[in-house]
């Protein structure tokens, strides 16, 4: 068997397993409920305010006090 036909074979059959199965995982993964926290949060994205995020930092990655003192 030369080469090009094992790894033909192989990708048909245990790499298509294999991504199937990451694949699958990472559906199962994203939906179970500890995960509700971070779907609800990521769902609000389009409706903050400009520049705002969860870690009280600016849009440059400052935080608020120094953005504020450097527009002074």
């Amino acid at each position: 068997m030369d080469t090009y036909s094992f790894l033909r074979e192989l990708a048909d059959s245990w790499i298509l397993l294999a991504m199937f199965g990451f694949f699958a995982g990472a559906a199962i993964w994203a939906f179970l409920p500890s995960q509700s926290s971070a779907r609800e949060e990521a769902s609000m994205i389009p409706f903050r305010k400009d520049g705002e995020d969860s870690a009280g930092l600016g849009p440059k990655g400052m935080s608020r006090n120094m953005e504020a003192k450097s527009h002074d």
